[in-house]
């Protein structure tokens, strides 16, 4: 009976001091919680918990879309732009698992290097192993952590499968389906899922000769279509207006239902 004690008190007094440490800002911490909330530790359960009343409202995005479309270059778009308006931005890219191993293809990490000794850029891969709708299953727990440790923007990249990925409707506040010129039986088939759901979409590479057609097709869809050129960062200041505009449309409808 003691030594059961004895063992919850050390669990809890790590968990404590693992909290502490997210809520400072350390990343190793937040690696660290995350790590443990993927396998299923009692030690980052007891650990998240602890951090539920420090998370408050972010920029949440999540962005999803075929694979082709650019999603990764207009998540390192964003992330830049974000940066330099001198917010702490952390990105979740959800990869597909690993036959093999179970873990992720780290694909979006290596795309992303040129942030690795950026203090204010947390950068991690999820792997699927498995769960269905896009997402990781505990990538709502890491977003949790992210905002308990301070990150300004949590921009969360899903598998990239298409129409099946409305998991992301859950947790982000503000989601993008991001498509490319040319995809039509892609976009077609988007239309019966999550073109339907997207606040907002972005058609990339729209340098390509098939964009106007693409954007007009779309916004039959969706009243706001922004094209951009991610490479060349063309398109991006409309898009961060966007973004901004439904944040503060969503925060607004948020508070009118907290009075009625």
């Amino acid at each position: 009976m003691t030594s059961t004690v004895v063992t919850t008190t050390k669990s809890t007094e790590r968990s404590v001091t693992l909290a502490e440490q997210v809520r400072s800002g350390n990343v190793r911490a937040v690696s660290r919680l995350i790590t443990l909330l993927e396998s299923q530790d009692p030690d980052g359960i007891e650990g998240l918990r602890l951090l539920a009343s420090d998370t408050r409202p972010r920029i949440v995005i999540g962005v999803t879309g075929y694979p082709g479309a650019g999603k990764s270059t207009l998540i390192n778009a964003l992330l830049c732009a974000y940066r330099r308006q001198e917010s702490k931005v952390a990105v979740l890219a959800v990869d597909v698992s690993s036959a093999m191993t179970g873990g992720a293809l780290l694909g979006d990490r290596i795309r992303m290097q040129e942030h690795a000794l950026d203090s204010g850029v947390y950068i991690r891969s999820m792997a699927t192993r498995g769960n269905h709708g896009g997402l990781a299953r505990t990538t709502d727990a890491a977003k949790l952590v992210l905002e308990a440790a301070g990150y300004d923007v949590v921009l969360i990249e899903t598998v990239g499968v298409g129409q099946n990925e409305a998991d992301i409707m859950n947790i982000s506040p503000t989601v993008l389906a991001v498509v490319a010129p040319g995809l039509g039986d892609e976009v077609q088939a988007m239309k019966a899922g999550l073109l339907e759901l997207a606040h907002i979409i972005v058609v990339n590479k729209a340098d390509h000769p098939d964009a106007d057609r693409t954007v007009r097709d779309l916004r039959e869809w969706c009243a706001t279509v922004i094209a951009t050129v991610a490479t060349t960062g063309e398109g991006l200041s409309e898009l961060l207006a966007a973004i901004a505009a439904h944040q503060r449309t969503r925060g607004m409808a948020n508070a009118h239902q907290r009075f009625e």
